[in-house]
Order: C-alpha cells, then sequence, then structure tokens
C-alpha cells in the first residue's frame, strides 16, 4: 500500500519537473529572442549617419570643458553674458562707429583718473593708499604662445601644399568653392560684422544641432547621397576628360 500510495506522488512531482522545464525554456529561449531582437537594433544604431563622420557627442568634439559648456549653452548666464558683450562691442563700433583706438585711450584715462584719485583721497581719509597690482608677461607664457602659432602655422602652409599639389582634386574643389562664398560675403559685409556673425553662429548653431541632431543628420545623409550622385556624373563628363600628367615628388637635399 506504501509502494501504491508513492506513485501517484512520484508523478505528480515528475509532471511537475517538466511543467517548470517547460517554463525555464520559455523564459531562456525569450531572453535568446530578446538578445537576437536587440542586436540588431543596436547594429542599427551603431550604423546611424552622423554629420561628418562624428562618432563623439558634441561637447567632446568642441573640446570639452568650459569652452564646450559656453558654446552648448549649458551654462546660460556665462553665454549670454559672453552674446552680451560681443553684441555691445559691435554695436559700439559698427552702429555708433567708434574706433579702436579712440576706445583704448578713455578707457585708459578712465582707469588712470580712478586710481589716481583713489590713491590721493586715501589720504584725507586716514587710510593707507590702494596697491596697484604689477602686471607683466613672463618668458614662459610668450615662448608657448609662439610655439603654439607657429605649430598652426605650419600645419595651414602644409594643408595649402598638399591641396595645390593636385593630388585631391575633390578637396581643392571645396576650398575654392569655400574661399568662393567668403569672398562674396566679405564684399557684403565689413570684417568687423562678419566676424560678430560668425561669434553668433558659434554660439547659436552647436546648440540647434545637439537639439535637433537626428533630424539634421538625416537630411545631411540624403543630402550627401545627391552630392556624391551629381559628382560622379560631373566627374565622368568634364574631370576625366582632363589630361593629367605623372606627380613625380620632388627630392629635396
Amino acid at each position: 500500500m506504501a509502494d501504491h500510495a508513492g506513485e501517484p506522488e512520484s508523478v505528480v512531482e515528475s509532471v511537475m519537473e517538466k511543467i517548470t522545464d517547460t517554463f525555464h525554456g520559455h523564459d531562456s529561449s525569450s531572453d535568446s529572442d530578446n538578445e537576437k531582437k536587440s542586436s540588431p537594433v543596436s547594429s542599427i544604431k551603431a550604423k546611424i549617419y552622423r554629420l561628418f563622420g562624428r562618432e563623439t557627442p558634441m561637447h567632446k568634439v568642441l573640446g570639452g570643458g568650459k569652452p564646450a559648456d559656453i558654446l552648448l549653452w549649458r551654462d546660460k548666464k556665462v553665454t549670454a553674458g559672453v552674446l552680451g558683450v560681443a553684441t555691445g562691442i559691435w554695436i559700439l563700433f559698427e552702429l555708433l562707429e567708434y574706433h579702436l583706438l579712440t576706445l583704448v585711450c578713455h578707457i585708459s584715462i578712465l582707469a588712470l583718473a580712478t586710481l589716481f584719485l583713489w590713491s590721493n583721497a586715501s589720504t584725507f581719509v586716514n587710510k593707507s593708499p590702494p596697491k596697484i597690482p604689477e602686471f607683466g608677461l613672463s618668458d614662459d607664457i610668450v615662448l608657448d604662445v609662439a610655439s603654439a602659432l607657429r605649430v598652426e602655422m605650419n600645419r595651414a602652409f602644409a594643408i595649402l601644399r598638399e591641396i595645390a599639389s593636385g593630388r585631391d582634386l575633390k578637396k581643392f574643389l571645396a576650398v575654392i568653392a569655400g574661399l568662393w562664398f567668403l569672398s562674396i560675403l566679405g564684399s557684403c559685409c565689413n570684417f568687423l560684422t562678419l566676424l560678430y556673425i560668425s561669434f553668433v553662429v558659434l554660439h547659436t548653431v552647436p546648440v540647434l544641432y545637439e537639439k535637433y541632431e537626428d533630424q539634421v543628420d538625416s537630411f545631411a545623409e540624403k543630402a550627401e547621397m545627391e552630392i556624391k550622385k551629381q559628382y560622379a556624373v560631373f566627374n565622368v563628363k568634364v574631370l576625366s576628360k582632363i589630361p593629367k600628367g605623372p606627380l613625380k615628388d620632388k627630392k629635396v637635399a
């Protein structure tokens, strides 16, 4: 009787084990299905087109740190203050037609008069005159600035030499088009206005791009594909017919 009573219990236990196995099997299969589904999604996200081949966030592209925070409006008060100062300078020189030398002289007169009156007034109120700090440039700062300028200028000369060598026709045409556009823009406004427009664009376009980067990247991808098609047609009809001589690098002794 004890054996017969134990048989139903063993049957029930085996059935429960099978049920739990089937549930675990479904869970593992569902997990594997989720992994299979998520892997294509992650691969698609990894292949999303970014403008200029960008693979890092905009904050790192702009150099990171405080300058990137200012350009991307991380600190709105500082960015608004910088734009306000730039706008005030532009209004002062462009709209009011103030001159730089006149402004420097007036600021110097005001600063010297203030310090002079403050130093003399302190003797009447029985206070020690204020200590004017000493200003000066150290040799290290001047050498570092000169070295940085030298490196950047040599890099610019190397890029210009590579473009002028005729090895990369696409880059040559892009530089010519950019210079032509700048010449037209320069004929419409003076250098100070152009500098102010560039400053405002630098403080507005990156933050707008960061906010709407998906839409901008999608439009830029379509535009790039269309430009490549047009360039291919132009290459077949025009550029391929231009005779090219062999390019030989000259050995510098």
